[in-house]
């Protein structure tokens, strides 16, 4: 046994090697500060649902890293109700959507506020309701807050982006007003995506869901609905000028990207400027891509999962074709991939430039190391918590904050 675990670790060691190219020159120059880090076996050692094959070695169980720097990942505060999505204030506090349909607001010592109120109804069901948000850019000058839910409409409910003012007394959103729709309708409960971000020029990035019924699948492909995409929108809720679908009689304006199953993370390298995102695969193959505008990432025409009954999907089944993309890396068994978050702090030096993605099932906080635009390591954080991590920001002071479905929020920092 002793000499099988050898070689299993050795094997692992060289693999990880080999896809950085060389060892000491991946080490050396790296701009992601990973010299501290030690490489060890892929940190998944369960068994695939399905036995596809990756299209490029280091797509998925890439070796482990392990963080040298001591930290800790302490509960600050207890009682949110299914929390979604969090945005740090600029005075360190900490703004929630709460998934029933309210916002409060979370102070660095815990004291969680009353229900903000203005906010529209939500459909509140199954994966619907309060989703994510974002802060303006000049947030404190105009107080303003963006944010993603599940709106309840004529022939059912669809995935739609609001706006307000949080006012001076932090009790209400004023001024609500909803200023994009991803059509088309539909009767369901689940795969709204929700995650909002700014752009470097102010503009919104926004996750939408192809609302998981194998009805409403294929509209992820179709470039006349808003379903199973990425959108680039104004403040006011139009196309971006630039967008690569502006100017097509048959495409919406909005789309940044499509071919989408269902994005929760979305976030920018802090170095390149790059889009990564995050989404949930069906029964294996989670997703983590770099976005390029205009591409197609092949939902549901590619996929490494399977369907949950264990089926195929697709006659035959296919996991590559040109003109779709491949994912930068992915995870089977899944990791339910919710919110990520890049660390730009100085705190702990080897997390520079790391991607931390919050799971759901999977019950802990990855650690992805990104080295030109490949996953070289991975690491999992407060897996012993058994809490579903939802969301994932870096606050004021190094460190990270994370939300978990089971209403508490988590200080991830040095020791």
């Amino acid at each position: 046994m002793t000499r099988l675990l050898t070689a299993l670790f050795l094997s692992s060691s060289i693999a990880a090697l080999s896809s950085c190219g060389n060892g000491s020159e991946a080490r050396e120059g790296n701009t992601d500060k990973t010299s501290t880090d030690s490489i060890y076996p892929a940190v998944e050692k369960n068994k695939p649902n399905a036995n596809y094959p990756p299209a490029f070695e280091g797509q998925t169980r890439i070796a482990g890293v392990k963080t040298t720097t001591p930290f800790e990942g302490k509960v600050i505060a207890k009682g949110l109700k299914s929390p979604w999505g969090i945005a740090v204030l600029p005075d360190g506090r900490f703004l929630v959507t709460e998934k029933e349909g309210d916002m409060r607001i979370v102070s660095s010592t815990g004291e969680i506020s009353e229900g903000i109120t203005g906010i529209p109804e939500v459909a509140a069901s199954g994966q619907g309701g309060l989703l994510g948000l974002t802060l303006d850019p000049k947030f404190e000058s105009n107080r303003m807050v963006y944010w993603v839910f599940s709106q309840p409409v004529d022939g059912g409910n669809l995935t739609a982006v609001a706006k307000g003012k949080l006012s001076a007394d932090e009790k209400t959103i004023e001024g609500a007003t909803v200023i994009y729709q991803a059509g088309p309708a539909h009767k369901g409960n689940l795969h709204f995506g929700g995650r909002i971000t700014f752009d470097k020029n102010g503009h919104l990035f926004v996750s939408t869901g192809e609302r998981s019924d194998k009805e409403t699948r294929p509209l992820a492909q179709s470039l006349t609905a808003g379903l199973g995409k990425i959108l680039r929108i104004t403040t006011d809720g139009k196309a971006v000028e630039g967008n690569p679908f502006t100017g097509h009689a048959d495409a919406l304006p909005e789309i940044y990207s499509y071919g989408h199953r269902n994005v929760q993370g979305l976030a920018f390298h802090p170095e390149t400027g790059d889009l990564w995102e995050t989404e949930f695969g069906p029964r294996g193959g989670d997703e983590l891509n770099r976005v390029e505008i205009g591409k197609n990432y092949g939902w549901p025409t590619i996929t490494y999962g399977l369907e949950y009954s264990g089926k195929e999907i697709g006659t035959p089944p296919i996991q590559q074709q040109d003109g779709l993309e491949q994912p930068a890396y992915y995870w089977d068994p899944v990791l339910s991939p919710s919110g990520i978050a890049f660390y730009t702090g100085a705190a702990i030096p080897e997390w520079k430039n790391s991607l931390f993605i919050t799971g759901l099932s999977s019950m802990h906080i990855a650690r992805i190391v990104i080295k030109d635009n490949k996953v070289v390591g991975e690491e999992r954080l407060l897996d012993r918590e058994g809490e579903r991590f939802r969301d994932i920001i870096q606050g004021n002071d190094d460190a990270l904050y994370s939300i978990t479905d089971g209403g508490k929020l988590y200080r991830i920092g040095s020791k």
